[in-house]
Parts: C-alpha cells; structure tokens; sequence
C-alpha cells in the first residue's frame, strides 16, 4: 500500500503501520497523518516523539493505561488524561501515536 506521493514508496500495512521502522522520519510522519486526515501540530509531535523515546527505552509498547500514566509522568497531569489525548487522537491515542511515529501496532489495539 502506498501513502500518498508515489515517488517515495512507503510500505505499510493494510491498517496504514510502517512495515520498516526505519523508513520513517518527520515527513513520512507528516504524509502518515495526512492520510490519517490529523493535521499535526506541537502537541501532537510532542506525544509522537515521546511514544517513539518510550519504545527506544523498553523496546514494547505500553497498553493504554500505562501509556497515558507515562506520559502524565512526563509532561504532566494536563497532557497525561485520557480527554486531551482524545482531543489529539479521537480514534485512538496510543494506536495513532504510535502510528504516525513510525512504531508498530499496540498489540493491544484492535
């Protein structure tokens, strides 16, 4: 399956994952969310590059409940809640992080 631009052949899965995380960079996760339909801005980035440090430091990926205390441990209360990831993420926060970051599917997520 490709994502948008031709010239530059990303493969994915028929869910829309990376199949070589090394393909991945800030303009494939640009092209990713677009065909997400999610317009990026700062605090998404800053949830895509802590789930993509989370996955370098553990080598897995955490469930839902341990992503959001994690990131509430690191950028705090405000932005560790379900409701504010919503708000990025509306059809799933950790699955679409994880996502756009390049990262495989949260074994968890259907």
């Amino acid at each position: 399956m490709d994502v948008m631009d031709p010239d530059l052949h990303l493969e994915v899965t028929e869910q829309g994952f990376l199949i070589n995380p090394a393909d991945w960079n800030e303009d494939v996760a640009q092209r990713l969310s677009a065909s997400n339909n999610i317009d990026l801005s700062d605090d998404h980035w800053e949830i895509i590059l802590f789930i993509r440090r989370y996955y370098q430091q553990f080598k897995h990926l955490p469930n839902a409940r341990v992503f959001t205390k994690a990131i509430a441990k690191e950028l705090g209360e405000t932005k560790g809640n379900s409701r504010y990831l919503h708000k990025l993420f509306p059809e799933g926060p950790l699955k679409y992080a994880c996502k756009l970051a390049g990262l495989p599917k949260p074994p968890t997520c259907l």
